[in-house]
C-alpha cells in the first residue's frame, strides 16, 4: 500500500521503518529536514514539504500524522484539506482527545475525506515488536487501511474498536491503567527497598515474570532499568503526564464511576514534581504545633 507519513519523531519515524520493512511505499514530511533525510536513506520517499507528499501519492491517498495532539492536528487538517479531494483518508495515530477526533471526522466527513483515530501503543519498542492500535473509524475506511495496520501490529494486535473516537477513548483509558499499574510497582519496590533485606530488584522483577499474577511487560522494562542502575540513583523522580491519565479520570468524574487508584496515580505524578511543597510545610507545622513534632530547618 501507498502511505504518506507526517511525524518523524520517536515512534513515527520507527512505524514508517516498520512499514518499510513490509514493503509499502512511504512518502515521509517532518519540520526537520534531517529527519527525512534520514529515514529516506532507509527507503522512504522525501517529501521536502507537506505539498510535496499529497502530490506524491496517488489517489485515493492516505495521511497518517504522528505530531503531537491538539492545534497541531487541527492546523495541519487545515493545510491537507485544499490538498486532499473526496475519497481521500486522513489517520491520527497520536493521543489525541477523543472529542477532537469526532469532531474532526465530522469536519473531513463535510468535504467527502474519511477519518480514522489510531490509539497507537508501543513506545520506542514498536520497530521490533510491532504496535498495538485501537482504531476508531467507519469500516470502508478502516478495510482500505488493513494492509498498513496489519504490517505495524504484530498478529492479532489491531481491533477496529468502534466509530471515529472509539479508539482514542480506548488509548486515553489504557494510558490510565497505566498510571495506576506503574504506580502500585513503583509503591511495591520502594517498600521492598526500605526493609531490612537487601533484595535484588532486578532479580524479583525477572522472578515476578516467570509465572506470578503481576508479571507483565512493565515488570520486564523495571528489570531493564534495576540492571542498569539499581538503585535509580541517576534519576530524579519527577514524574510528567502526558495528558491521557488526566482525561481519563475527568471522564470518571462526568461519568459517575468511581476510579481511585487510577485518580491517585495522576495526584502522585503531580506530588513528584513538588520538591518542597507548601502543602507539607502546613503538615509539618500543624503537627509541631499540636503535638510537639520535631521539624526539619532549612
Amino acid at each position: 500500500m501507498e502511505l504518506g507519513f507526517v511525524g518523524l519523531g520517536r515512534m513515527g519515524f520507527n512505524m514508517t521503518l516498520r512499514l518499510l520493512h513490509a514493503g509499502h511505499r512511504v512518502v515521509a514530511y517532518d519540520r526537520s529536514p534531517e529527519r527525512v533525510q534520514e529515514v529516506e536513506r532507509q527507503g522512504a520517499v522525501a517529501a521536502p514539504a507537506l505539498e510535496d507528499l499529497t502530490r506524491a501519492l496517488s489517489p485515493p491517498r492516505a495521511v497518517w500524522a504522528m505530531i503531537p495532539a491538539g492545534p497541531p492536528v487541527d492546523e495541519l487538517i487545515d493545510r491537507l484539506l485544499p490538498r486532499l479531494a473526496p475519497g481521500d483518508l486522513v489517520i491520527d495515530g497520536g493521543n489525541s482527545n477523543y472529542r477532537d477526533s469526532r469532531r474532526r471526522a465530522e469536519r473531513l466527513a463535510a468535504a467527502g475525506l474519511q477519518f480514522v483515530d489510531a490509539g497507537t501503543s508501543g513506545g520506542i519498542w514498536g520497530l521490533e515488536l510491532g504496535y498495538c492500535l485501537m482504531v476508531g473509524g467507519e469500516k470502508a475506511a478502516i478495510e482500505v487501511l488493513g494492509p498498513v495496520l496489519d504490517a505495524l501490529a504484530p498478529e492479532g494486535g489491531w481491533l477496529h474498536v468502534g466509530p471515529p473516537g472509539a479508539g482514542h477513548f480506548a488509548k486515553m483509558v489504557h494510558n490510565g491503567i497505566e498510571y495506576g499499574m506503574m504506580q502500585a510497582y513503583g509503591e511495591g519496590f520502594e517498600i521492598l527497598r526500605s526493609s531490612d533485606y537487601r533484595y535484588d530488584l532486578a532479580g524479583l522483577a525477572r522472578l515476578w515474570n516467570r509465572g506470578s499474577v503481576v508479571r507483565s511487560w512493565l515488570l520486564e522494562l523495571a528489570e531493564r532499568a534495576f540492571e542498569k542502575d539499581p538503585g535509580l540513583d541517576h534519576i530524579r523522580g519527577f514524574v510528567e503526564d502526558s495528558g491521557e491519565g488526566r482525561w481519563t479520570v475527568l471522564e470518571a468524574i462526568d461519568r459517575g464511576v468511581p476510579a481511585p487508584a487510577l485518580a491517585l496515580a495522576l495526584f502522585s505524578r503531580f506530588r513528584s514534581r513538588q520538591e518542597d511543597s507548601f502543602r507539607d510545610r502546613v503538615i509539618a507545622a500543624l503537627r509541631a504545633e499540636f503535638g510537639g513534632h520535631a521539624v526539619k530547618r532549612k
